[in-house]
């Protein structure tokens, strides 16, 4: 009998040894029972946030449009419709609020979402020198947005017209007179590496008007023109200026017909005649040579 009874004690040893264990001793470290789940981040369903004009800026006329969207740049979502936009009829005045209401579900945490801002009025447009990332990789969903006004290619073309005007004095210069029946001409012609760059030209008509004209020249055909003129006589009162410009392609991109500080748009037809007017004083001017 006494041979049975060690190995009945032996079991019940072993047995009360597996009650006592801790949980951690029967599941690992790494077990589900010891790992915290991950709080969910929400998104939120709306960004909004302020759009002002930089300092210096040219304000949008009334008939000027502006777009708000906010986008996936991610390489990853080219070419995806934005993930809201909202468009502004008319612009009003800045600085001005916005409120863009989207899905929150088709965020992807991992892409980069920027608010975009298109001004335009005209040939005009207006840049966002810095971006406004919002929604992920730590930005919120509320944004400052500043925008700049950029040249129009009339006025690029313009401050490049001053800029040569700048350059007159260091250009070989010749001058002439010519006597008409209802007009006196007198110019002055400027030449750079043999080239004609310039032209002034003054004309004082018998009924009192009087013209002073700027032609500048590219490649021997007009480029920009600005003509002032005057009721009574080279020392009367400026009636009007006139500016015309032509882009490489021929494209009439400087037009202006200015009426003391009212600046309207230069019609096409007046813009031929300046352009008339260019050809003919360098017709004359060179002798026909045109060069």
């Amino acid at each position: 009998m006494r041979k049975m009874v060690l190995p009945l004690l032996s079991v019940a040893a072993l047995a009360l040894a597996g009650c006592n264990s801790s949980p951690s001793q029967e599941a690992g470290a790494g077990s589900p029972a010891n790992t915290a789940s991950a709080p969910t981040v929400k998104v939120p369903s709306e960004v909004s946030g302020t759009i002002s004009l930089r300092a210096g800026s040219v304000q949008p006329s009334p008939k000027a449009t502006m777009v708000i969207n906010l986008v996936d740049v991610s390489s990853t979502a080219a070419g995806a419709q934005p993930l809201a936009s909202k468009s502004v009829v008319p612009v009003g005045h800045f600085p001005q609020s916005f409120q863009l209401s989207f899905d929150p579900t088709q965020v992807k945490p991992s892409d980069l979402y920027v608010v975009k801002v298109v001004l335009t009025d005209g040939d005009r447009h207006y840049s966002m020198p810095i971006q406004a990332p919002v929604l992920t990789k730590g930005y919120k969903n509320v944004v400052s947005i500043s925008l700049v006004s950029e040249q129009t290619p009339g006025e690029k073309l313009l401050s490049e017209f001053k800029a040569e005007q700048a350059q007159l004095g260091a250009m070989k210069v010749s001058h002439g007179t010519k006597l008409e029946k209802d007009a006196s001409r007198g110019w002055q012609l400027f030449r750079k590496d043999g080239k004609v760059q310039f032209i002034r030209e003054l004309v004082d008509y018998v009924d009192k008007r009087f013209t002073s004209t700027d032609f500048a020249y590219k490649d021997g055909k007009p480029w920009v023109i600005v003509q002032e003129s005057r009721a009574g006589g080279r020392n009367g009162k400026v009636v009007s200026i006139d500016r015309a410009g032509w882009a490489d392609n021929g494209t009439l991109v400087l037009k202006e017909h200015q009426v003391g500080k009212d600046v309207q748009e230069l019609d096409s037809d007046a813009a031929a005649k300046l352009q008339k007017e260019a050809d003919e004083i360098l017709s004359i001017a060179t002798h026909g040579k045109n060069k």
